[in-house]
């Protein structure tokens, strides 16, 4: 029984309506009325974008065959993927909970596709509030932050999880911690927005003062001549010697939120601001503190890191579908991984990506080197 109004899409797969002609499961219609789609039997997906996703992220499949007599299904894995909008050539999933790494099947009936492998990220932490990248050491533990509201004293400010994921508290006297960063040392630096101050942290978590006076410290990130980076996000961007000399590096605008830094191959420092725009840049400073846009395009701009082809990620927004973007050395951009209230992201050791939500953390086994394992 044809019953239009159970579910329909635009030929383009997007837009919502009645139109001189659109697609209803398994049928084409126009103004001469209903005749039966004449593709083939069995889904064929050519193409699923972006490469790699977490829960409630969005995936975009595109190919043929996909409805034909009823309403397709998808399953990642074991698990039904709910559909959020579709055609007989487009269909736009969402990561359901519980889905992990597997294989992507579109039934449209009795046929079903040939599978298809996606990234697909599993949570390896929750109950956390992250405001910005997690820091990873060379081994692979991670570190990552409850920070809190803005002067609100939380029981552990940063915790520690080690190669199994065992979560433990690992600095517990600090205000709204905020950026984390390893020097070469294997030392742990962390900013306090709430007092201004970077602190230093031993591997075995005892903690001393390493400069005060930041302002609103927010993001951190050494150079390749050991030089910390310190956003004050009211508007400075200050940067410390390895002899603890303190000097302003550049000026920006300022955020309504973080500073987030990253440092590149190309000797440049990069930085990402939210503000009240939603269409944010990404900045890049040079050596000598002269600031450009790099990127211009991204809603909600947040943490950053490089792989090892100069490639940066940065967790935003672009085109209006959220998540990490990648930016290539040329400034060409697109959607590498798809997810909801991401802020930040790390590369691990093991070619995994870490990546930091609002509350949670996710590890998406995603098969590239980050920039600081091919130094």
């Amino acid at each position: 029984m044809f019953t239009p109004h159970l579910f329909y899409a635009s030929s383009d797969g997007y837009s919502l309506g009645l139109q001189s002609r659109f697609t209803v499961w398994g049928y084409s219609l126009n103004s001469m009325g209903i005749r039966k789609s004449s593709n083939g039997n069995r889904p064929e997906i050519s193409q699923v974008t972006p490469v790699a996703a977490i829960t409630g992220g969005e995936i975009q499949i595109r190919g043929k065959s996909f409805a034909l007599g009823e309403r397709p299904r998808v399953k990642i894995g074991d698990i039904a993927a709910p559909i959020v909008i579709g055609s007989d050539s487009l269909l736009i999933v969402k990561v359901p909970e519980g889905a992990s790494a597997g294989e992507l099947v579109i039934q449209n009936g009795q046929n079903a596709s040939q599978s298809y492998t996606c990234d697909i990220g599993i949570m390896i932490a929750e109950n956390l509030h992250p405001v910005t990248n997690p820091a990873v050491d060379t081994f692979g533990n991670i570190f990552t932050t409850f920070s809190g509201s803005r002067g609100q004293k939380v029981p552990v400010a940063v915790f520690r999880l080690d190669l199994n994921f065992n979560m433990k508290p690992f600095v517990t006297d600090m205000m709204n911690a905020t950026g984390l960063v390893f020097d070469r040392e294997g030392l742990l630096y962390v900013s306090s927005r709430f007092d201004g101050i970077v602190y230093r942290v031993t591997p075995n978590g005892n903690m001393t003062v390493f400069v005060e006076g930041m302002g609103v410290a927010t993001g951190l990130a050494f150079d390749n001549e050991d030089n910390l980076y310190v956003g004050d996000r009211s508007g400075t961007i200050f940067k410390i010697s390895p002899e603890g000399q303190i000097f302003v590096f550049a000026t920006l605008e300022a955020s309504i939120s973080s500073y987030h830094l990253a440092y590149g191959p190309d000797r440049y420092l990069y930085v990402t601001g939210p503000t009240t725009s939603s269409y944010d840049s990404v900045y890049r400073i040079s050596h000598e503190g002269e600031v450009e846009v790099f990127f211009r395009g991204v809603g909600r701009p947040q943490g950053m890191d490089f792989d090892e082809n100069g490639n940066l990620y940065v967790a935003a927004s672009y085109a209006g579908r959220k998540g990490v973007v990648r930016i290539k050395p040329d400034r060409t951009a697109d959607l590498f991984l798809s997810g909801p209230g991401i802020v930040g992201l790390q590369f691990m050791p093991s070619r995994a990506l870490c990546i930091a939500t609002t509350n949670a953390l996710h590890r998406v086994d995603v098969g590239i080197r980050g920039l600081r394992y091919a130094r």
